[in-house]
């Protein structure tokens, strides 16, 4: 058994890593081949090109990028067709996937194909849950209000669940990192999240640089530390360096998570970072800047109340939000300073934390195993 797995970027990575322990552990003898990252090539895929290719985001961004991701696409279509797996699953990256989807289906070669986390039609273009039928045969989701917008339109769309729920992240182990970094026990750790993408990190890090050059100023009993992913580290690194600022820098999974259950707060892009750091308490802002033409299309297109995932699950804000102009050293001061109080801020923030992790629960099965059990069930029908 052969399974095609495309993730177009970091966050996909991991999600595609995971599905693969999933698949692994129900059909031990299952081949897996596509396009990952590090966390997929850790379990055992090699990838078709590096992935940092489709990692950006933002209109204004994509341009300059649309003939190398129109290579992949084209480099992708012909080693589906070259390797003839029993099924395509896509995970999110959806612009990127869909074209790969459509470009299978005119090759009609009989081989299902699934996307797995749903395009937000909720938020933009809810007219493209009408045609997506026509170019996948199942859509795995990972919040429970999700069907609802793709059944209509005679898509098969099961909601498995959000892997954050199984993420390392709930058994990170604060103290470790303390050790392995020699941070006293009297020091207050601040994680810095400045995305995975090189369209965020350059415009998120300069900002998060300086508001942590002030912070450290008026609160000496911090320190810092970016956990980062292979994506954007050099450039991480760089930038860190040139800023003079001692901040502690890791690249791996273990450490990233370890961090997250040290640190007493945060600042992060918005992202899936985000539910991590809920899924640990840990209290935390997130900020966000874009090109302005992708900012003012967002503005006149996007449908929706709130970026982050925790104040649209709940329907209420508890996680500041500081997008474009709002994103600046002032605001993450305030609402950073805030947190330290413990006042309503903080208490609202982890009692909406708590209500988050029980949205996004499903069942006795890991949404990955969940997810595992649709595409095996999806190839052995085809058989």
């Amino acid at each position: 058994m052969k399974v095609y797995l495309i993730a177009g970027e970091p966050s996909g990575d991991l999600l595609g890593a995971r599905l693969m322990r999933a698949l692994a552990d129900k059909c031990p003898e299952i081949k897996f081949c596509g396009v990952g990252g590090e966390s997929m090539e850790g379990e055992g895929l090699k990838s078709l090109f590096d992935i940092a290719d489709l990692a950006v985001m933002g209109l204004a961004e994509v341009v300059p990028s649309i003939p190398l991701v129109l290579k992949r696409i084209k480099q992708t279509v012909a080693d589906v067709e070259a390797q003839k797996p029993d099924i395509v699953v896509t995970i999110d990256s959806w612009s990127f996937s869909a074209r790969i989807h459509k470009a299978l289906r005119k090759k009609r070669l009989g081989i299902p194909q699934v996307h797995y986390v749903a395009p937000q039609v909720w938020a933009w273009k809810k007219k493209r849950a009408r045609t997506m039928y026509k170019y996948i045969d199942h859509l795995l989701t990972l919040f429970p209000y999700e069907p609802k917008y793709f059944t209509p339109y005679h898509l098969d769309t099961t909601f498995v669940g959000h892997p954050v729920i199984e993420s390392s992240v709930v058994c990170g182990k604060g103290e470790d990192f303390r050790h392995r970094y020699n941070i006293e026990d009297n020091c207050k750790i601040m994680a810095v999240l400045p995305g995975s993408r090189k369209t965020e990190v350059s415009r998120l890090l300069p900002v998060f640089l300086d508001f942590v050059k002030n912070f450290k100023q008026r609160h000496p009993e911090f320190c810092f530390v970016i956990p980062t992913v292979h994506t954007v580290e050099d450039r991480v690194r760089k930038m860190v360096e040139e800023s003079g600022q001692p901040i502690i820098i890791v690249n791996n999974e273990s450490d990233r998570h370890d961090a997250f259950v040290a640190a007493d707060l945060a600042v992060a892009a918005s992202g899936t970072v985000a539910l991590e750091l809920a899924m640990v308490d840990v209290p935390h802002v997130i900020a966000y800047k874009v090109a302005p033409l992708t900012a003012w299309f967002a503005k006149h297109f996007l449908h929706i109340q709130f970026v982050n995932l925790s104040n649209i699950l709940l329907g209420r804000e508890i996680v500041p939000e500081l997008l474009q102009n709002d994103c600046n050293i002032g605001k993450l001061m305030y609402y950073a300073e805030e947190f330290l109080k413990k006042g309503s801020l903080y208490e609202r923030q982890i009692e909406g934390f708590a209500k988050v992790k029980e949205i996004l629960g499903l069942g006795e099965q890991s949404p990955s195993a969940n997810a595992a059990d649709v595409i095996l069930k999806l190839i052995a029908d085809k058989k």
